[in-house]
């Protein structure tokens, strides 16, 4: 929550607070406006703004008030706004302060601004635009509930990626630690699971990126704050406990739930989380480490697919910001790092199994010991002529991984991935890339080779029909065909949400990875 004190309030000073973007009140975000002329406080308390009139230079007309997270100086004469500018900054000294000069302020004003406000307005182009910009834009107040929220922690910090991460994650979660340390937090970057695709193994190594692998054993009693980023919720898509009280939540991915949190910040317009740390990076005026920034650069070029998929302006300033401080050279050598054997046959498997039915192809690759070979089956599978979605699924110890990939203009894939097996497990994604996760519960209690083949089989049948259906039905529409088979099949928890793949965000689930 933002609480933000406006001083006066002349014709630019009416202009911006008109345009405030916090005036929902769902935000939770507060707004006052203090100005001695009467007809501005009728004019805004007809729009429902608060306004209190008095002289917004006077010292005591702000010597009871809390501290404001900003400060807006807004009158249009320079001599009032520099008196409002010295009684503001000597009460509150730790707020952040935007003073518009006014018309006819002389060099002795300009020296004075520029040593209280943090930031001057000294142009009558552009003016409004750029005094948004600085003082009520989501980034800059989330950069100052950020910072607040870290300022209150007393003790270490966990910063959780989701299970076996991806690169956007990583670079989330090591970008977090460098932010807590500046403010003086200690911190440490933490997942569950394993970090197996041959490129996140090169970024960690290559980088010396300090990750802390947790087992769900470990006690967590040495923490006394947490944090998600690229994910939203506790026990979904981690191994925390779901009722565990969360600090932080940074994510670009729609939430499928409620998401808790002292300071929450889900950015689902960027195209990855790297992005909205870079910005906090930015906003914090902090140069990143050569190893941070290279990390972060790598993480947007992955969820964006090098800045072709669900890309963002804010992706490509990000990337603007990072370029300077990244190790372009290191970065060649992580994008090509060996192949393993295991992947190109998990490939082959998919291109020889195929079952293809017009523009769509759908492919079981048997068991599996690596899962990240199947969203790469999955986007070679879409290279082929004449194919425009993709499906790969593949069985590792009682569970089914599911990966699917689409340029097909009118398949929202992580609708279609959630209308084929919400039902029988759990799954999400983004339009073009998607995933699942499904419990084989049956499995476990067989034994004969024969009967488990046999299983197997139908298990195969009732994915592909489960997935052709529902894109056949469109988006929305319940799969309703082999429910009884399925879930004599599968272990059904409505509640679950499936863990993402290990190297692309949204791939797994819209929890991503």
């Amino acid at each position: 929550m933002v609480f933000r004190l406006v001083l006066g309030c002349g014709t630019v000073g009416r202009q911006v607070v008109e345009r405030f973007p916090e005036r929902d009140a769902r935000t939770g975000d507060r707004l006052l406006v203090v100005t001695d002329d009467e007809s501005v406080v009728e004019t805004l308390r007809d729009e429902s703004l608060p306004a209190r009139r008095a002289d917004p230079t006077d010292p005591s007309v702000i010597a009871n008030l809390e501290t404001p997270d900003v400060i807006f100086v807004a009158g249009d004469r320079t001599d009032r706004n520099r008196l409002a500018l010295v009684q503001a900054r000597e009460r509150f000294p730790t707020s952040s302060i935007v003073a518009y000069m006014g018309g006819n302020a002389t060099e002795a004003d300009r020296m004075r601004f520029d040593e209280l406000a943090d930031c001057v307005v000294d142009a009558r182009q552009s003016m409004v635009d750029h005094i948004l910009e600085g003082t009520v834009s989501f980034s800059a107040g989330a950069a100052i509930g950020l910072r607040k929220q870290l300022a209150e922690i007393d003790g270490r910090l966990a910063v959780v990626m989701h299970d076996n991460p991806d690169p956007d994650a990583i670079a989330s979660a090591v970008a977090l630690v460098d932010i807590a340390a500046e403010l003086g937090v200690d911190a440490d970057a933490c997942y569950f699971g394993q970090i197996s695709h041959q490129e996140n193994r090169a970024m960690v190594n290559l980088l010396d990126l300090d990750l802390r692998n947790l087992s769900p054993e470990e006690s967590l009693e040495e923490y006394a704050a947490f944090a998600l980023v690229d994910h939203s919720r506790p026990g979904v898509n981690d191994q925390l406990p779901e009722e565990l009280h969360i600090d932080i939540v940074i994510d670009h991915h729609p939430p499928r739930g409620p998401v808790p949190g002292e300071f929450v910040d889900l950015r689902e317009g960027a195209g990855a989380t790297s992005t909205v740390l870079t910005e906090y990076l930015d906003r914090f005026s902090l140069h990143p480490r050569r190893p941070t920034a290279t990390a972060l650069l790598y993480g947007i070029r992955i969820d964006t697919n090098d800045f072709t998929r669900e890309v963002s302006p804010a992706d490509f300033n990000a990337a603007s910001v990072l370029w300077p401080h990244a190790d372009t050279s290191m970065l060649e050598q992580i994008e090509q790092p060996t192949v393993e054997g295991e992947t190109l046959e998990t490939i082959a498997r998919a291109i020889k199994n195929r079952i293809q039915r017009d523009s769509v192809a759908v492919a079981s690759v048997g068991e599996i010991t690596n899962r990240d070979a199947l969203p790469q089956a999955a986007e070679q599978l879409l290279s082929m002529e004449g194919i425009e979605t993709t499906l790969v699924f593949g069985f590792r110890d009682e569970m089914v991984f599911v990966s699917a990939r689409s340029r097909a203009a009118d398949v929202d894939l992580g609708e279609t991935v959630r209308d084929a097996f919400d039902r029988i497990g759990s799954a999400g994604g983004h339009a073009d890339m998607a995933g699942a996760q499904l419990e084989l519960g049956i499995l476990g209690n067989v034994d004969d080779a024969d009967e488990v083949e046999s299983i197997v089989s139908v298990v195969e049948e009732v994915i592909t029909n489960r997935f052709l259906e529902a894109i056949d039905a469109g988006p929305g529409t319940s799969v309703g065909a082999y429910t009884q088979t399925s879930e004599r099949l599968f272990s059904v928890d409505d509640e679950s949400e499936a863990p993402s793949g290990d190297r692309t965000a949204a791939d797994e689930s819209g929890e991503s990875v």
